[in-house]
């Protein structure tokens, strides 16, 4: 084959758009790259031709017709080996999946891009092989390297689709396991290999190669999948974890051994574990992530993450993740500069950048970008059956000048970042249509409006918000000695002057135990006895308030230290002396859960004003609370808080209702190693009202049974 100059300096420098128009069979002959072989031949149904050298690496032979064929193969001091020409194939992406990747409306992105496992029926057989595409379009060449191909780039050059920017190659003979990158030519003229965007399987850190991955997992869910609808009017009570770091060394089968029993033991319904995807540094927590994609082979490979949340399932118990759109890291093997220009992230750094952490911004506005998010969104929902996305730094992505000090105004000078609102309407709008019991949580920390409302309403459309203001408010308060709450009473009522303008969750997570801030045991003011009974009130407070709850692992026994992702939760602070106290917490949680699951009251209305009613919200003096919870079904709860430091007796209460009121959690009770000195409520039918004993630093509940 006449090869002109030009185009053969751009193919042995892997900087040819189109490889294909000369590898392969054209106008009688083929031609191949096979660096380092000693012998080629061509084989075809009929007769095995010698292919000649030609210079380059470069191996042809005269073929006067087009039909099916394989190389053979030889590298010295190894027996030949016979396979297929990947460069004889049409490309694996239609030119309708081209067209909606580039209007950015691709809803099974993954399986186009990446890498995927593909074959062909030929005249000597089944090809099995492995598709790959990236997105590149700034690139001047791209090649898939791996073990396959010895890691050079000139033996597997990609083709470029049309103006797409997405070159493509299928490579025969390789399958599940396979290492690979993307050696991408720049139009600088540098080589960089990047790790797929779209990998689905990666090898543990500090490794940065991606894996070729078989999805053949058979799931047993289809009881818990087709139950699910997204109904928020449930019992939800969030236990939420890190998977390296719930007991040192823990993995996904771990998990699976290990997990499931302690919360079902302990009464949550969800686990909400932190971002499971891929990422380069263990300190982020996972927070930035490099494989959006895949799942982190610090702790197993995706079928092992499969296996964790169908068991999780199979246990009546529902799996949250933490999900990361809003920006990315800038480590040179992933998604940052990837062709060697701004692609992912936006390419002014005043919109681009985010200096507080050190990363990338997503560029919203480009259609691939979304897509690829989008994407990665419905990925986690179809392909791991996840129940829900918590989305973390949502108001960094909604404000222009979140902070930075220099900033860009969008095209009407305002500081909200429309492209970022319009990707998260699009998110929530298409994982509802797909997969309607899905939620997607937001980590909204200012009063954006509408966060919960529905995007035809010109809502966000997420599920629920975490309720950042409650859970600042509360610490804040509960931090004080009780002999002074009385002059921050309003730090706590002032959440029902909002609690229904969103449908939030209540979230004592990771973030509030990290970062000098202590652990929620070290913020309760006092001797051990009564920061026990100040975590036992402040559960008992949070439960019984409207609105989901979670807490972080170690919190449901009032862990000592503040968490360490490098270290195991203290289990140890539940032996020995001194163990008592958060043994009483433990128990404490366990069956506040328990009422909590058994009490519409104090979750079928978490989100409308006829599922609450002070009976007491102004009583500063005694730091005391009480207030009536209201099931849809007719049930009440009567909760009663003394945050004070002293017992009162004798407290009188109006009551909404006339009749017998059961007494079903005391977080001062003994077996919670609290003193054990509550009373039975005495019930004044004419008054309507009642005579309670309210234990120093408790919480109280009562069922009402007419």
């Amino acid at each position: 084959m006449n090869i002109p100059e030009a185009d053969l300096a751009r193919l042995n420098e892997c900087r040819h758009h189109a490889p294909h128009d000369f590898y392969g069979w054209h106008d009688g002959t083929v031609l191949t790259r096979r660096p380092g072989a000693e012998k080629v031949e061509l084989v075809t149904e009929t007769a095995v031709h010698e292919m000649n050298a030609v210079g380059h690496d470069l191996w042809e032979s005269a073929l006067d017709q087009e039909q099916d064929y394989r190389f053979r193969v030889t590298y010295p001091g190894q027996a030949p080996v016979e396979v297929a020409d990947g460069y004889r194939f049409l490309p694996t992406a239609s030119t309708f999946d081209l067209h909606l990747i580039s209007e950015g409306r691709h809803e099974r992105l993954w399986e186009v891009l990446g890498a995927n496992l593909h074959s062909y029926d030929t005249h000597l057989g089944r090809v099995e092989g492995v598709s790959f595409a990236v997105w590149a379009p700034n690139a001047k060449g791209v090649a898939v390297v791996g073990d396959f191909n010895g890691w050079n780039p000139a033996q597997s050059p990609m083709r470029c689709l049309g103006a797409t920017g997405v070159w493509e190659l299928f490579v025969p003979g390789i399958g599940p396991g396979e290492r690979y990158k993307f050696a991408i030519q720049t139009a600088d003229g540098r080589r960089i290999d990047k790790a797929d965007p779209m990998a689905k399987q990666t090898i543990a850190p500090p490794e940065t190669v991606s894996v070729v991955m078989a999805n053949d997992y058979e799931w047993n869910d289809s009881a818990w999948m087709d139950a699910r609808n997204g109904n928020l009017d449930v019992p939800m009570s969030i236990y939420e974890l890190h998977v390296g770091s719930w007991k040192q060394g823990a993995d996904y089968n771990r998990l699976r051994a290990e997990l499931i029993d302690y919360v079902l033991e302990h009464g949550f319904t969800h686990v909400e574990l932190l971002p499971v995807a891929e990422h380069p540094f263990g300190g982020s927590w996972g927070y930035q992530v490099s494989g959006y994609y895949a799942p982190s082979a610090r702790w197993g490979c995706p079928d092992e993450l499969r296996a964790l949340i169908d068991a999780l399932h199979n246990a009546g118990i529902g799996v949250l993740i933490d999900w990361v759109p809003a920006h990315f890291p800038k480590d040179e093997f992933a998604l940052g500069r990837f062709d060697g220009q701004a692609l992912y992230e936006h390419p002014d750094p005043r919109r681009g950048e985010q200096a507080d952490w050190g990363t990338y911004v997503f560029d919203f506005g480009r259609n691939e970008v979304r897509n690829f998010l989008v994407a990665n969104a419905l990925y986690w929902a179809e392909e791991f059956h996840v129940d829900g996305l918590r989305v973390d730094a949502v108001a960094s992505m909604l404000y222009l000048d979140y902070s930075r000090e220099v900033w860009l105004p969008n095209q009407y000078g305002g500081r909200e970042n429309l492209e970022a609102v319009q990707f998260l309407q699009e998110t929530n709008a298409t994982l509802q249509r797909l997969h309607p019991g899905v939620l997607t949580i937001a980590e909204e920390s200012t009063s954006w409006p509408g966060v919960t409302a529905p995007t035809s309403e010109d809502g966000l459309g997420f599920s629920l918000k975490w309720n950042m203001g409650w859970m600042n408010d509360t610490l804040e308060y509960f931090k004080h000695e009780p002999i002074y709450r009385q002059h921050h009473h309003g730090e706590l009522t002032f959440s029902m002057v909002y609690a229904y303008s969103e449908r939030y969750v209540l979230p004592f997570s990771h973030d509030e135990v990290v970062h000098g801030k202590g652990s929620l045991w070290t913020r309760m003011p006092g001797d051990d006895w009564n920061k026990a009974a100040g975590l036992r009130a402040l559960y008992g407070y949070m439960f019984s308030h409207p609105g989901k709850n979670l807490l972080f692992m170690g919190q449901e026994f009032g862990q000592v230290a503040e968490w360490n992702e490098s270290s195991s939760v203290d289990w140890a602070n539940l032996e020995g002396w001194g163990g008592e106290w958060h043994r009483g917490i433990k128990r404490l949680v366990r069956d506040i859960n328990a009422v909590y699951k058994n009490t519409p009251a104090l979750w079928s209305q978490d989100f409308t004003q006829d599922g609450f009613q002070w009976v007491k919200a102004d009583d500063s003096n005694n730091n005391v609370l009480g207030y009536v919870r209201y099931g849809n079904d007719g049930s009440a709860l009567l909760a009663v808080c003394n945050f004070s430091g002293n017992s009162i007796p004798n407290y009188h209460l109006w009551l909404p209702r006339d009749g017998a009121w059961e007494m079903v959690l005391n977080t001062d009770d003994a077996v919670y190693e609290g003193a054990g000195n509550a009373l039975p409520i005495k019930v004044h039918s004419a008054s309507n009202s009642a005579e309670l004993h309210l234990p120093a630093n408790s919480v109280q509940w009562y069922r009402f049974v007419g």
